[in-house]
């Protein structure tokens, strides 16, 4: 399913790194409204989150769900019946928030929905470790790739979310979903209907490589990439027990990130706001 091939047998309840065994689990559903712009609209996107994750990301600000397990079991008909019912509270897409390892469960539940009139756009919202293999499966099906490109150093995913080929293979999985869907696409009211949109969070000390990440997006894929850059990093998890990580994002490296994006042509940017510190917020 990963790229981690773990090689066990999940019919026979048997789990890997990302614990799933013979049932898909999701911790929530709901029209979501922190969302990037496109996906947001008026009546929000419709996320379903799932539990667990094919990474263990030391700063993940969900980690609840994707590192303890916070969710319950649900079958196909359930999830399909999720899909439908976010579908008529009027969001504009099916948002699938850590998908990759429960693929099958999701097509599964889509064959049920479509029969049932499903027909938002699909939002594959992973964390960009996924292989060549399983993106095939989904060309066609997935309408919205959204990836993040967390990291530009092997060693770096390595320490920080226990993974060692990340950036290759990160590379070559943006490469075939922008191959499947294209620059992203707008309607007249900015709701995104097809494409890539990446998400890149900054990280302190330039541990994300950001100089990489933009350079490869804008010479490599397109020039006209959605690139949502994102100032959100706070110490969460694990990342208090890493000097590096164990401080808020500066102001300085945000902009620094904006800047080399611009540098290399990139124009599509969904930048945040950089937040306030939490004693001017609690004012």
């Amino acid at each position: 399913m990963c790229p981690r091939r773990c090689g066990v047998n999940r019919l026979a309840g048997e789990s890997g790194e990302c614990q799933v065994t013979t049932q898909v689990i999701v911790s929530s559903y709901d029209p979501h409204f922190g969302e990037e712009a496109p996906l947001v609209g008026r009546h929000g996107s419709g996320t379903i989150f799932f539990t667990y994750c094919n990474l263990h990301c030391t700063f993940c600000q969900n980690y609840t769900i994707s590192q303890l397990g916070e969710g319950s079991p649900v079958d196909k008909a359930k999830l399909a019946g999720m899909m439908l019912s976010l579908q008529a509270r009027g969001c504009h897409n099916i948002n699938l928030v850590s998908p990759t390892h429960v693929v099958p469960y999701i097509l599964e539940a889509l064959e049920l929905a479509a029969d049932k009139g499903l027909h938002l756009p699909l939002v594959y919202n992973t964390g960009g470790y996924d292989t060549i293999e399983t993106l095939e499966l989904l060309d066609g099906v997935v309408d919205i790739y959204m990836p993040d490109m967390k990291y530009s150093d092997e060693k770096i995913a390595e320490q920080l979310s226990g993974i060692k080929d990340y950036p290759k293979v990160n590379k070559a999985a943006v490469k075939e979903m922008h191959r499947q869907v294209g620059d992203l696409q707008l309607d007249e009211q900015g709701i995104a209907q097809r494409g890539l949109l990446v998400r890149h969070l900054v990280l302190p000390n330039g541990l994300a490589g950001t100089e990489e990440v933009v350079r490869f997006l804008a010479q490599e894929v397109s020039a006209n990439t959605y690139l949502n850059i994102m100032a959100q990093y706070h110490p969460c998890y694990k990342a208090f027990d890493m000097p590096q990580l164990a401080r808020p994002l500066l102001r300085q490296e945000f902009y620094e990130a904006l800047d080399l994006a611009h540098q290399q042509g990139l124009y599509r940017l969904d930048k945040e706001q950089f937040p306030l510190p939490l004693r001017f917020v609690l004012r």
